[in-house]
């Protein structure tokens, strides 16, 4: 049996389900989702292992328009990630028509000649079989593709098409990572997305973007308990009082619906302590968007 590894890497418009798809390949939670557009901001390294291959999924942020010099820098991190690739898989959500952004990212697929492309129409779940096959008509005319393929990240279905069709594109290898690894994220980065996820859910829609989380500590309390000291990070002083809420009651849910993804992630139990800090215009400012590491 030939045995093929490498990189692949979803792309598409924010929010058409991406890291959704990324967490059901690789079977448990290395990337946070979200209702929100631009939810990720690194270029996140899955690990899908099977018998015949390994593949490092990479799920990148979703190219828009940026307005930012945080939203310039996540678009130069995806054109550096899509240089370096084998596979790039353009997404498109089943439930929306083929429009200027797709058509634009379709567009400059092309100008990364070393790897080879497929689109996968998702979102299919929660689409119509007209709309499917409408998408799938309207992606065919975008581009050259390997394969068009519907999925669906919530229901699985069609995931094994996926695997199988993007391992065929791979180059013979050796595994790249051990069987053990799903992803290559550090521990705390993974806390720290777990509590920004939290806050994106728990607040209103004109935040997202000005929201960030560091970690200030973590250690072992004598009581057993993992404790970890985080800070919200926001741009204006208003934005605090959004997601502190009256008397601490939105902080106090968000802290509560990041401990229990944290307890998860880690299978044991934490005390988790948030705190909210203004960081004035951080978006534009590169030392604080260095700091921030972002």
């Amino acid at each position: 049996m030939t045995y093929r590894a490498g990189f692949v890497s979803f792309v598409g418009r924010p929010n058409v389900g991406k890291s959704t798809l990324m967490n059901a390949l690789v079977g448990e939670k290395v990337a946070i989702t979200s209702s929100k557009p631009q939810t990720t901001r690194h270029a996140i390294r899955g690990i899908l292992h099977r018998e015949d291959g390994q593949l490092v999924i990479v799920d990148t942020p979703g190219i828009h328009r940026p307005r930012t010099l945080l939203g310039q820098r996540l678009n130069d991190l995806v054109q550096s990630t899509l240089a370096d690739v084998d596979v790039i898989a353009l997404c498109i959500p089943a439930t929306d028509k083929v429009g200027p952004g797709d058509r634009y990212i379709a567009k400059s697929l092309e100008s990364f000649g070393r790897a080879r492309k497929i689109a996968l129409v998702t979102k299919t779940d929660v689409a119509t079989s007209t709309h499917i096959a409408e998408r799938l008509l309207e992606v065919s005319e975008l581009g050259e593709w390997e394969a068009i393929i519907p999925v669906s990240g919530i229901t699985g279905e069609q995931l094994d098409i996926v695997v199988r069709e993007i391992i065929s594109l791979m180059p013979e290898s050796e595994p790249l990572y051990p069987s053990e690894d799903s992803t290559e994220q550090t521990l705390e980065v993974r806390i720290g997305e777990l509590i920004r996820e939290a806050t994106l859910e728990g607040v209103s829609d004109e935040l997202p973007h000005s929201i960030a989380v560091t970690i200030d500590e973590m250690g072992d309390r004598e009581d057993g308990l993992l404790q970890i000291f985080a800070n919200v990070w926001v741009e204006r002083d208003s934005q605090k009082g959004i997601i502190i809420g009256k008397g601490g009651q939105k902080l106090k849910g968000i802290g509560q619906e990041a401990r229990v993804g944290i307890e998860k992630l880690l299978d044991r139990r934490v005390y988790l302590a948030l705190q909210v800090k203004v960081s004035k215009e951080w978006q534009r400012d590169p030392k604080k968007l260095d700091k921030l590491g972002l």
